[in-house]
C-alpha cells in the first residue's frame, strides 16, 4: 500500500504519481494487460492546490447520450457537492487507460480527508 500525502502540492501532480502507482509502473513485474499496481491511500485532500484560476474556470462535461444532456459543471461547484475527493478521482480516473481494467483499477484509489 502507497500512503501519498496531498499537503500543499497540486492536483495533477498527486493524480499522476496515483496513477502510475496503481498502473504498477513503478514495479519491473509490469505489464499493461494485469492489475499489478498497489492500493494507492490520498491523506489530506482538502489541502490540496490547484493553480491559477482553475477553481472558478474549469469545467467538468458529462453527456447522457440524449439531444440536449450536456451539462457542465465547474470546479468549485463540484468540490462544493462532491468534495476535493471527487475531483482528484476524476483526474486519476482521466490518466488511466480506456479499457475493461479502468473501473478495477479506480477502485485502488482510497481518499482520505
Amino acid at each position: 500500500m502507497i500512503t501519498i500525502d496531498a499537503t500543499d502540492k497540486t492536483l495533477g501532480r498527486v493524480a499522476s504519481e496515483a496513477a502510475k502507482a496503481i498502473l504498477g509502473k513503478h514495479k519491473t513485474v509490469f505489464v499493461k494487460h494485469q492489475i499489478v499496481g498497489e492500493e494507492v491511500t490520498v491523506t489530506n485532500v482538502s489541502k490540496i492546490r490547484v493553480s491559477g484560476a482553475k477553481a472558478r474556470d474549469k469545467e467538468y462535461i458529462r453527456y447522457s447520450g440524449y439531444p440536449g444532456g450536456q451539462k457542465s459543471e465547474s470546479y468549485a461547484q463540484v468540490t462544493a457537492r462532491r468534495g476535493e475527493g471527487e475531483v482528484l478521482r476524476r483526474a486519476v480516473l482521466g490518466m488511466l487507460p480506456k479499457n475493461k481494467l479502468q473501473a478495477r483499477r479506480i477502485k485502488l484509489l482510497k481518499i482520505e480527508k
